[in-house]
């Protein structure tokens, strides 16, 4: 695998987009989300996941989209060597759930919409 490849799923009810495959939910946390671009929304999640848990040791980031009643629903977390020290979830969900990054996010995942 090339060192910037990333793995994707998709198809009309879910979206996939992880490091290592097939992905692996270690540590994750879920929030709802309203109808936009899974690729988008997939991507600047995981960045900004990234930039939070980079320094877990071995921690590889899965991010699942499922489309929902009304919306979507996101699943972000990932893998990790060992287990994950206490409050890991509670980052994710905070991450998750910020509303300064829910509107960045929505913002670019709304973008060329049709």
């Amino acid at each position: 695998m090339k060192r910037d490849a990333w793995h994707i799923r998709s198809d009309p009810e879910q979206y996939v987009l992880a490091r290592h495959w097939p992905p692996r939910f270690d540590v994750s946390a879920v929030s709802d989300f309203p109808p936009v671009r899974p690729s988008r929304l997939a991507r600047h999640i995981r960045q900004d996941l990234w930039r939070a848990l980079q320094g877990l040791r071995g921690f590889s980031p899965v991010i699942q989209i499922d489309a929902a009643e009304g919306g979507l629903t996101v699943r972000a977390g990932g893998r990790l060597q060992g287990r994950a020290p206490q409050g890991t979830e509670s980052r994710i969900r905070d991450l998750l759930d910020s509303p300064a990054h829910r509107a960045r996010w929505l913002r670019w995942a709304g973008e060329g919409r049709s």
